[in-house]
């Protein structure tokens, strides 16, 4: 027969939200009634006993305050509305991308104005941009063919963008990034 397992040991779950009902650790608190009427500083039992008798819970609203605020509440709808709220939050975020343009020192000149617009319309969105130049073969040589055309773009995006990067050569590119102003 084998030996028994050891048990681990059984913490309790991690509180999340705010607390409520007989998990209020403070002795009085602030009460607030179900209608937003203030019913003063009272003993957080007799509070508790109250919201009870109105069907609802005793919700810590503002727990760093002296005494407390709680106030009447029902805590499951409480919760999934503080939980659809954050989602409606985290939906509106718009989160920074860099996006990434590839040029060569001798890029033409429609091919140019193509890779332009495609930075103006990143720079709109509200992205960041890499402009990269790519040097191949004899084109290391001519390190400033590639730095002319960064100026030019740097020169046509100065009105919506700033230079957040400099250019830079990193081993066979050459690096610039823009930021939207």
């Amino acid at each position: 027969m084998p030996p028994p397992y050891p048990r681990r040991a059984q913490t309790p779950p991690q509180f999340t939200g705010p607390r409520y009902n007989e998990f209020i650790q403070s002795q009085k608190v602030r009460v607030i009634d179900e209608n937003g009427e203030n019913l003063g500083v009272m003993f957080t039992r007799e509070a508790f006993e109250q919201a009870q008798q109105v069907g609802l819970d005793l919700v810590e609203i503002s727990p760093n305050s002296d005494p407390p605020v709680a106030k009447f509440l029902d805590i499951g709808r409480f919760k999934y509305e503080a939980q659809k709220k954050a989602n409606e939050q985290r939906k509106r975020q718009k989160t920074q991308e860099i996006k990434e343009i590839k040029m060569r020192p001798n890029i033409d000149d429609h091919d140019y104005d193509t890779k332009m617009k495609k930075v103006f319309e990143f720079l709109e969105e509200g992205d960041k941009v890499k402009v990269t130049m790519r040097f191949r073969g004899r084109e290391m040589a001519h390190g400033e063919l590639g730095m002319n055309v960064l100026r030019r773009v740097q020169e046509q995006t100065a009105e919506m963008a700033k230079v957040e990067a400099h250019p830079r050569m990193e081993g066979r590119q050459m690096l610039m990034v823009l930021a939207p102003k």
